[in-house]
C-alpha cells in the first residue's frame, strides 16, 4: 500500500513540477496464441477455429488499457499458421456464427483455409451455429462438408453496398459542400450528391462481378450438387433455415457440433481425438461452445452497421 501511494505521489509531483519525464506504458502487449484442450485424450488433435461476428480486416475495438481484438482475418491466419506447425493436428472444424462482412475479408479467409487444407491434406468441416449467412456462408464453402445446427440460418448469397445521401439535409440547414476533383467520377458515391444513372451502372457492374465470384465459389465447393441454373435461382439474397438449406443443396446435413466432432474423429481414425482451440492467455475456454455466442454482440451489430455504411462492398446479411 505504501509503495502504491509513493508511486502515485511521485507521478503527480513529476507532472506538476515538470522536473521529470516518466514514460509508463499502460498497454498490455498481445500474447501469442496458446492451445487449450476442450475434451478428449487421444493422440490426434481436431482444431476448432471461430468465424464469428462481422468479418472484417480491421481490429474490433479497444479499451483504455487494451490493444483491441484482432480482426477476423488476422485471428484465422494466426491460428492456421500455428496449426500448420503442429503435426498432431489432423482435422479442422470451422465454428461459424456470422452474418458475413466485407467482400475482401471473406475472400481472404476462404483462400487461407483452402490453401491450408491443400498443404496439410486434412479434412475441414464447417459447422454453422446460429447464423452463417452471406460472407459466413462464403467462408463455409472452403470446407469439405457444411453442417448446420437445426435452428441455424444460412444463405443470403449476394453483395451489397450501402451509402447515404445527405444533400437534402445539408441544404435545409444552409450548408453547401464543394469538392474540387481531378475527374468527373472521382467522388463516385459521395454522400453529398445524388449518384448519376451512369455512376450507378458502374457500381452495379462491380457488384455483379463479386456476385459472380460468390456463385463460382459455391459451385467449386467439394459437396456441391447444384447446377449453375439451380444455384442462380437461389442466389437472390434470401436466407434459408437449416432444413430448407439441406433441401436446396446449399449445405450437406443438419447436426450439432458434437456430431461434427464425432464424424471427424471417425474420419481421422482416432475415436478419442483431442478437441483443441487456440486462445489468448486470460480468455475463457471451458467447452466446445465457449466463444460460440448464439447472437452477435452489440459491438458486432454496430460494427456491421459501420462497415455496411462506409462505402465497402459487403457479403453481409443485414435485416
Amino acid at each position: 500500500m505504501r509503495i502504491t501511494v509513493f508511486l502515485v505521489s511521485f507521478l503527480v509531483a513529476a507532472m506538476v513540477t515538470g522536473c521529470a519525464h516518466v514514460n509508463v506504458s499502460l498497454l498490455r502487449a498481445p500474447e501469442p496464441l496458446a492451445e487449450k484442450v476442450l475434451e478428449g485424450k487421444g493422440t490426434k488433435k481436431l482444431l476448432i477455429v471461430d468465424i464469428s461476428g462481422t468479418i472484417g480486416e480491421q481490429a474490433k475495438g479497444s479499451g483504455l488499457l487494451g490493444q483491441g481484438i484482432p480482426s477476423t482475418v488476422s485471428q484465422v491466419r494466426e491460428s492456421l499458421h500455428k496449426a500448420e506447425r503442429d503435426p498432431k493436428v489432423a482435422g479442422l472444424i470451422l465454428r461459424i456464427n456470422s452474418p458475413g462482412g466485407t467482400v475482401t475479408a471473406s475472400d481472404i479467409i476462404r483462400h487461407d483455409i483452402s490453401e491450408f487444407r491443400k498443404r496439410r491434406n486434412l479434412p475441414v468441416f464447417a459447422c454453422i451455429m446460429g447464423l452463417g449467412a452471406s460472407g459466413g456462408y462464403y467462408v463455409a464453402t472452403a470446407a469439405d462438408e457444411i453442417i448446420a445446427h437445426p435452428t441455424a440460418v444460412t444463405g443470403s448469397i449476394g453483395v451489397m453496398l450501402m451509402t447515404f445521401n445527405v444533400e437534402g439535409l445539408l441544404g435545409k440547414i444552409g450548408v453547401e459542400e464543394k469538392t474540387i476533383k481531378s475527374g468527373e467520377r472521382k467522388d463516385l458515391l459521395s454522400p453529398f450528391r445524388r449518384a448519376t444513372p451512369d455512376e450507378e451502372r458502374l457500381v452495379q457492374g462491380i457488384i455483379d462481378q463479386f456476385q459472380g465470384r460468390f456463385v463460382e465459389m459455391i459451385l467449386e465447393r467439394k459437396g456441391n450438387r447444384l447446377t449453375r441454373e439451380e444455384l442462380l435461382s437461389l442466389a437472390d439474397g434470401r436466407v434459408f433455415s437449416a432444413g430448407d438449406a439441406v433441401k436446396s443443396g446449399l449445405i450437406d446435413r443438419i447436426g450439432y457440433l458434437d456430431d461434427v466432432i464425432s464424424s471427424m474423429r471417425q474420419q481421422v481414425g482416432d475415436p478419442d481425438a483431442r478437441v483443441v482451440t487456440y486462445h489468448r492467455p486470460g480468455s475463457y475456454r471451458g467447452s466446445i461452445y465457449a466463444e460460440a455466442a448464439d447472437e452477435p454482440s452489440m459491438a458486432d451489430l454496430f460494427g456491421g452497421f459501420e462497415a455496411a455504411s462506409s462505402g465497402q462492398f459487403m457479403y453481409l446479411w443485414k435485416p
